[in-house]
């Protein structure tokens, strides 16, 4: 089982990885075309706004209501009815957040209002904020359908086409910022269309592989189904549950969008740091366990439930505590590295490293959510999840509150990460009260060797990584080339320490 799920995790990263070097590449020709200026500030506004709502609409609080109920009709029930459950929920989808993406387009002023406030004393930030999120915001609609292909293509057991659609959005930006953004005199315009067209173009991709699989019905509004409202049941109360995180960085760009110029796109660009390990280990790793989940909890196979999750569990402490610690002491250097360029100041690496070292403090805790939430939503438990999230976002408020002002933007980068550490422990704690979740034996022994293999690697990294004046006078390539063996120096000593404590992959793959 644990094998299984090692290969497929495996395929997602893989796949998740090509996507991800892509949005890295992506990123680094932003940052040397619009640099954190104003422009910028709007952009990343105008491009994060839709994309919160895909947390809620696609990857998060609906792929957490809808794959438990598919893989509970595709393993108890005939095709036909879960090829009309697939159809009543596109069809209802669709019509619902085709209905937002209208009334955003139409009302983008307004919308600005709701989630940049602090826009409103400078007029050509909301201005520009309004036109570009009327060309963006349809995201929504094709990222959703493409969210809900994806979900069907995943409990089949097709990983690798969802985990690559993202690469076609990744493709139309850098093309856009490359090609058709420097023709322009407001060049954001180029990039919000690239957003829309890559939207498309994701969705179109997985159509054939969803025709192939039988699966490609006529989408019908199905309000009234009863799968659409056990769905619905489950997800309403899901939008607080596993996007709190996600709630949590839109609060911090609505708090962002007072302070000076600069700060949104300074988490930006540290968020999507972040992002990278984040997206290939951990939400591969979650995208592999609820399928999962859901399918040993409609056998009732208990056992191999907890050991799922004891196995999702072990490889996000496996993979994100030395990721965290290599992203918090190599901030610096990243940013220089990759970003410092163009438009793209020494002072505001200097700024995007301080919200990489907050956020990175955060890494295993994103991690652990990604894993934990999925062991209730599997069991079609979604009133424990918002309780805690509800909690979560509160205690990220009260910490915005108390860390802004001493920090300014690191503060809510800071508060981010304490909120995200507060979920994480109360999801753990609620699976183990609920008698859910028991830890498998051999976890102190697997916790001391990755403390002692960390140690080296800290170790490693820092006696190698050049002074901060050194990194300066680097050419791009020698910038690349010893950033590369800094990287690798911390992965070799990390996996060689681990060796020689004993550590194999079978400890990892079979979750003893």
């Amino acid at each position: 089982m644990a094998k299984g799920l090692f290969r497929s995790s495996a395929i997602v990263s893989v796949a998740t990885m090509a996507s991800r070097v892509l949005g890295l590449v992506r990123d680094v020709i932003l940052a040397n075309l619009i640099g954190a200026g104003l422009n910028a500030d709007v952009y990343y506004f105008a491009q994060k706004i839709p994309n919160f709502l895909r947390r809620l609409f696609a990857e998060g609080a609906f792929a957490q209501a809808f794959v438990p109920v598919l893989s509970e009709y595709y393993t108890q029930q005939d095709i036909g009815n879960t090829q009309r459950l697939i159809a009543s929920v596109a069809g209802t989808l669709g019509l619902i957040t085709f209905g937002i993406s209208l009334f955003a387009v139409l009302f983008s002023p307004l919308v600005v209002v709701l989630f940049g406030a602090g826009f409103i004393d400078e007029p050509p930030k909301a201005e520009l904020a309004g036109w570009l999120l009327k060309i963006t915001f349809p995201y929504l609609f094709f990222i959703s359908l493409t969210a809900l292909s994806g979900s069907v293509l995943n409990t089949l057991g097709q990983f690798s086409v969802p985990a690559l659609s993202p690469v076609f959005l990744n493709i139309c930006i850098i093309t856009s910022a490359l090609f058709v953004a420097p023709q322009l005199d407001e060049p954001t315009f180029a990039l919000a269309w690239a957003i829309f067209v890559g939207g498309l173009l994701q969705l179109l991709f997985q159509l054939p592989f969803l025709l192939a699989k039988g699966m490609l019905g006529r989408p019908r509004w199905g309000w009234s189904d009863p799968g659409v409202q056990r769905i619905l049941k489950l997800m309403l109360p899901a939008l607080f549950g596993v996007s709190v995180s996600q709630i949590n960085l839109l609060l911090d760009t609505q708090i962002a969008s007072f302070l000076e110029t600069g700060s949104i796109s300074w988490l930006y660009y540290a968020d999507r740091l972040l992002e990278f390990p984040l997206g290939v280990f951990g939400i591969a790793i979650a995208t592999v366990i609820l399928p999962a989940l859901s399918k040993q909890i409609s056998t009732e196979n208990t056992e191999h439930y907890q050991r799922t999750l004891d196995w999702g569990l072990r490889m996000v402490c496996l993979i994100g505590i030395p990721s965290a610690i290599g992203l918090m002491i190599l901030a610096e250097p990243l940013l220089i590295t990759l970003f410092q360029y163009g438009q793209f100041s020494g002072d505001d690496t200097l700024k995007s490293s301080y919200s990489l070292m907050a956020y990175g403090a955060g890494l295993i805790f994103f991690m652990y959510i990604k894993v934990l939430a999925p062991g209730f939503f599997s069991r079609q438990d979604t009133k424990t999840p918002v309780k805690i999230g509800v909690y979560a976002m509160i205690a990220n408020m009260v910490f915005n509150l108390i860390l802004v002002f001493p920090f300014k933007h690191v503060g809510l980068a800071m508060a981010t990460t304490l909120s995200a550490a507060l979920n994480a422990w109360l999801l753990y704690h609620g699976l183990r009260k609920a008698g859910f979740y028991s830890p498998q034996s051999g976890w102190l022994l697997f916790a001391g060797r990755i403390i002692v293999a960390c140690v080296v690697l800290v170790w490693i990294v820092h006696y190698f990584s050049p002074q901060r004046d050194v990194w300066l006078a680097y050419a791009v390539y020698e910038r690349v080339v010893k950033l590369f063996m800094l990287v690798g120096a911390g992965v070799v000593s990390y996996g060689a320490v681990l060796l020689l404590l004993g550590l194999r992959s079978r400890h990892f793959r079979s979750a003893h």
